[in-house]
């Protein structure tokens, strides 16, 4: 009778995961399906779910209304960039705050954590004023130094450094190694899955900004994906088959980037919260 219940209760968990995830996933579906679609079909009611003529010129017709191209480019260097460099001065950054004593070590860290709270809005104006100054204004470079930093990105490899053991750091500085050494040589390689879920976080939030690249940049030629899409709805708002294929094209990188790391993603965001 035990056994009973545990299965039913088992059965009904798993039918309300699969509940949401469907409602979760019905939005996607409905953009993948409007992109196959004329736009004349992607309001029809009753609606199709599954066009009966399936429209694959529309993935070729968006590269020639707007230099989708470029901005792609544009999307791929600042996200390889940032990300590449949040990952550098996290990883270096959280090592002292977990393995090295420093007199006001947790009062520093606490402060620095706490900014993360701070809304980007409230220093919005001042930083647009200060790369102004610095005559960067309308740059890649602006958007690079901004981000290049993230507190988020220091607590969560800090918080992987603290899971591995003292003992480790301890006999390779019996051995001769330095603080860089034991950084380098212990600490990343022991690191690899919360790396791998910032490189993922970094990537997404630099792909997906929206804000930032429309603040800072003015030149077409310098604009982002989310530009892109943007100047897209703006010039072709009737045609939803084509936004909906845009916007589904514009998913692809961050899809293939996360499916690949999906194992190291999952593995860091549960053990990063192990030991504070």
């Amino acid at each position: 009778m035990k056994e009973s219940k545990i299965s039913i209760k088992s059965i009904c968990l798993y039918g309300l995961l699969l509940l949401l995830s469907i409602t979760i996933l019905l939005p996607f579906l409905w953009m993948v399906s409007s992109s196959l679609k004329t736009s004349q079909e992607v309001f029809s009611v009753p609606m199709k779910w599954l066009p009966e003529n399936p429209v694959w010129k529309n993935f070729q017709e968006i590269w020639t209304k707007i230099p989708l191209l470029l901005f792609f480019k544009n999307s791929f260097k600042l996200a390889i960039i940032i990300t590449a460099l949040q990952v550098l001065t996290s990883s270096f950054a959280a090592y002292p705050f977990a393995k090295m004593k420093f007199p006001g070590k947790d009062l520093i860290f606490l402060c620095y954590i706490a900014t993360i709270a701070v809304p980007w809005q409230v220093y919005m104006v001042p930083q647009f004023i200060l790369i102004r100054k610095m005559q960067l204004a309308d740059t890649h470079l602006s958007l690079i130094l901004m981000q290049a930093f993230t507190a988020f990105g220091v607590f969560l490899m800090r918080q992987s450094y603290l899971s591995v053991p003292n003992e480790l750091s301890e006999a390779a500085r019996i051995d001769g190694l330095s603080e860089f050494g034991i950084y380098r040589k212990v600490m990343l390689p022991l690191s690899k899955s919360a790396i791998a879920t910032l490189i993922i976080f970094s990537f997404v939030n630099v792909w997906n900004d929206y804000m930032g690249p429309m603040i800072y940049l003015n030149s077409t030629e310098l604009k982002t994906i989310q530009l892109g899409l943007r100047m897209f709805i703006t010039q072709y708002s009737a045609d939803y088959n084509l936004i909906m294929a845009a916007a589904l094209i514009s998913l692809i990188p961050v899809g293939v980037l996360f499916l690949s790391m999906q194992r190291f993603f999952i593995e860091g965001v549960a053990t990063s919260g192990l030991k504070g």
